[in-house]
C-alpha cells in the first residue's frame, strides 16, 4: 500500500476549484526513477486517480493545486510569497498559508473516474481558465 499526500482544505475553500496535478514517485530509496507528474484534473478526480494508483504499490502520490498565472509578474509574486514563507518562522506570519497544511491519512480507494469523466473535467477546467 502506498501513500497519498494532499492539502487538508476547509469546506468551501476556493483552492478546491483550481486545477490539480498528481506527482507519483517511489516511496522508498530502493527505486531510483524520476517522478511522474500528471494533470490537470479536478480535485476529486485527482484524488481518486492517485488513490487507485497507490492502492496496491509502494508509491507516493502528492495531489496539489496548480496556480495558473497569466504573466511573469504574477509568477514572480508567487515566488516572493514562497520566499517570504521560508524567511518568516511559522508563528510569525499573520495569515496561515493554505498550501503549508499537508495531511497524511489512510483511505480506502474508491472508483477512479472514467476517461470520459476526466475529459469532461478537462473541459470544465478549460472553461474556468479561459473565462473573462
Amino acid at each position: 500500500m502506498g501513500t497519498l499526500v494532499t492539502l487538508d482544505l476547509p469546506a468551501g475553500s476556493p483552492v478546491a476549484d483550481l486545477p490539480w496535478v498528481i506527482t507519483i514517485g517511489s516511496l522508498g530509496d530502493e527505486e531510483d526513477w524520476e517522478p511522474v507528474v500528471c494533470g490537470p484534473y479536478e480535485r476529486a478526480h485527482a484524488l481518486a486517480l492517485a488513490q487507485a494508483v497507490v492502492a496496491d504499490e509502494q508509491l507516493m502520490a502528492v495531489v496539489e493545486p496548480l496556480l495558473p498565472r497569466a504573466d511573469a509578474e504574477a509568477i514572480r509574486d508567487e515566488i516572493d510569497l514562497a520566499r517570504a514563507a521560508v524567511e518568516n518562522p511559522a508563528g510569525d506570519e499573520p495569515e496561515a498559508d493554505p498550501f503549508d497544511e499537508y495531511e497524511t491519512r489512510r483511505v480506502r480507494p474508491g472508483r477512479p473516474p472514467t476517461e470520459a469523466e476526466v475529459r469532461a473535467g478537462w473541459s470544465r477546467i478549460a472553461s474556468r481558465l479561459t473565462a473573462v
